[in-house]
């Protein structure tokens, strides 16, 4: 009995060093890719405070040795040279990346809606036209968005940094797998108390979508945040503030370090809004869910 016993323990005790290895080896490996992600983060950072002679020091230091803050105070003044004020460009940005990521959770839940939950002809190839167009970027038609904005007389204006990016199919493919998911059972009992489409789908489904819809609030931003005017708005005073910034990167390797501070001054608010919209989504997730 105590042989028994005592092979019962070992076996134990081998099974658990197997489980304390396994995950020992699962942290590290995240760990690895942790850093891996963190580190350009942490060189654009340090980068921004080097002054210009040891931006191109070789070999290449991970800190600053004389750090200094004279990189943002050139890129204010950079900015302020133009002939449109620095906080234009700041209002264009925030204007164009709040309207983006609004539309583009409205218009995705709706959509997302009719293609999960109504049944029409031509619903299945709307849907592989859907996956399909996950397949390509947007400057795959960006000549033909071009031709089409210019018949609409949307050159120079705001609609032409909008609405463009409103249509993603990333955020229709997203909300329509979510919405799946909603029983069937739960729809067909608010059709018989008398509700129609719209009611079903914004005070039924969605408030049930919160953690998709959290997530798409994160995609959406991250994307409109950093959208450049390119050939669609050559008006200064309609330029979002990624395009006025890789303009004053290009001017030569004397504005490197306002490269770099323009470039952390980017970074903060697409990580603001994700910590916000993260600590959302993992709440909803841990607490809202839909039974049948």
């Amino acid at each position: 009995m105590a042989q028994i016993n005592t092979a019962k323990l070992r076996a134990s005790n081998r099974q658990a060093g197997r489980k304390a290895g396994g995950s020992i080896a699962i942290f590290l490996l995240l760990l690895i890719l942790g850093l891996f992600m963190v580190f350009p983060i942490y060189l654009t950072v340090i980068m921004s405070v080097k002054p210009v002679e040891e931006l191109f020091v070789f070999p290449p230091k991970l800190y600053a040795v004389r750090p200094t803050l004279d990189n943002f105070r050139d890129m204010f003044r950079v900015l302020h040279q133009n002939r449109v004020p620095f906080s234009r460009y700041v209002f264009n940005s925030i204007f164009v990346t709040v309207a983006v990521t609004v539309l583009q959770c409205v218009f995705s839940s709706m959509a997302a809606f009719v293609l999960a939950k109504c049944k029409f002809p031509g619903s299945k190839l709307i849907n592989g036209v859907i996956v399909v167009a996950l397949l390509y970027q947007s400057s795959v038609i960006y000549i033909m968005q071009y031709i089409i904005m210019a018949k609409l007389h949307m050159i120079d204006t705001y609609m032409a940094l909008i609405l463009p990016a409103v249509a993603s199919p990333m955020g229709l493919f997203l909300m329509r797998q979510s919405i799946s998911q909603v029983p069937d059972s739960m729809i067909e009992a608010a059709k018989v108390d008398g509700a129609g489409l719209f009611r079903i789908c914004w005070q039924i489904v969605i408030p049930n979508q919160k953690p998709a819809l959290m997530t798409l609030m994160i995609f959406a931003f991250q994307g409109a945040w950093n959208i450049q005017t390119g050939s669609v708005v050559l008006k200064e005073e309609y330029k979002t503030l990624p395009t006025v910034v890789s303009q004053a990167a290009s001017s030569g390797l004397a504005r490197a370090g306002v490269a770099m501070a323009a470039a952390v001054f980017l970074l903060v608010p697409p990580i603001v809004f994700f910590m916000l919209a993260q600590r959302q989504v993992i709440e909803t997730m841990a607490h809202s869910g839909i039974k049948d």
